[in-house]
């Protein structure tokens, strides 16, 4: 490697830092701010249920985050745990309620996999048509809500095994199972992206696709594997709100989209593709909640929860500005 090689890196290694120390900050002057105007704030009973609030928005965040690594967009995701949600549970409900504890690997399948083939055809519509990832997984989007109501007539599917229970609402090891799903997710992306050659590649294709194709990789292959993965993520979520609420419906989540963009922009990723880490992401996801969670204790309005996270959006945006840089 080359001098101009090894500033880069060092460079960019200590723009992680930089982007894991901020949120590690955030985090803790939230917890301080809130703990002193909130009271009870700092109970187990308020991190329990945090616990058990953030995986939903936490994997839909992941999912939101491998697509805006490799310089696209997925606006489907929400939809696309809905539909993985449904599909698992028409299973269920058809052919599995006297399976008892094996239906629920089986539908975590099913969810994963519908998700996953969802992904990998609006892939290879933004790889091989050309199409905008925005308006292809737009279209996806309303596509797979209008999929969804005519299945549903608009109602929703509830009544599942006990197993499901366990998953939204159980613990293990003091842990509540949602929040070590959504932490095993986490770190499996994290190995995804930063410790394999396919990780490379998304970012590699991000931050430069015609500098990507010179150097060998296949753009192509890895934007249809960067929605699969999305994909996969959604119907991971899917799966858990349906565990969660005991119930699927189209809608679900739905208001979590735009907080999904938010959260990835907040901890440090590119709009443009090619920058971002999972561990930034975590910790300002949990920023958020922390936010939320205080917002609510606190007896406000959550619309005045969004509207302080889309302020800190815009303060972060302004303090990366290239103006505020160069001065």
């Amino acid at each position: 490697m080359d001098n101009k090689g090894l500033f880069t890196l060092l460079r960019k290694q200590s723009n992680d830092t930089l982007e894991l120390a901020a949120m590690l900050g955030f985090l803790v002057l939230c917890l301080a701010a809130f703990s002193a105007i909130a009271p009870g704030f700092l109970s187990a009973g308020t991190f329990r249920s945090m616990a058990f609030q953030l995986p939903e928005l936490g994997l839909l965040t992941l999912a939101m985050f491998i697509p805006i690594i490799s310089g696209g967009l997925n606006l489907a995701v929400t939809y696309s745990a809905n539909i993985c949600g449904l599909a698992a549970a028409f299973l269920v409900k058809g052919l599995l309620m006297s399976a008892g504890w094996a239906s629920l690997p089986i539908a975590l399948c099913v969810g994963v996999g519908v998700g996953a083939v969802i992904g990998v055809m609006v892939g290879a519509m933004v790889a091989y048509v050309g199409a905008h990832p925005i308006l292809v997984t737009l279209g996806a989007m309303i596509f797979l809500r209008g999929l969804g109501e005519l299945l549903t007539r608009g109602g929703d599917i509830s009544g599942m095994p006990e197993a499901f229970n366990f998953v939204g609402h159980g613990s293990l090891f003091g842990i509540p199972m949602p929040m070590l799903i959504f932490l095993i997710a986490a770190g499996i992306v994290l190995y995804i992206m930063q410790y394999t050659k396919d990780g490379f590649s998304i970012y590699m294709s991000g931050s430069n696709p015609e500098a990507a194709k010179y150097t060998g990789i296949n753009v192509n292959r890895t934007l249809m594997l960067v929605y699969g993965l999305s994909g996969a993520i959604s119907g991971l979520a899917g799966i858990l709100m349906l565990a969660r609420f005991n119930s699927v419906r189209i809608g679900h989540g739905d208001s979590y989209l735009l907080i999904t963009v938010l959260a990835c922009f907040l901890a440090g990723a590119n709009p443009f593709g090619g920058f971002g880490r999972v561990l930034p992401l975590v910790v300002g996801l949990m920023s958020l909640q922390v936010v939320a969670s205080g917002m609510n204790l606190l007896g406000a309005s959550q619309h005045l929860s969004t509207a302080i996270w889309g302020g800190f959006l815009l303060l972060v945006m302004i303090l990366r500005s290239p103006f505020l840089k160069k001065n």
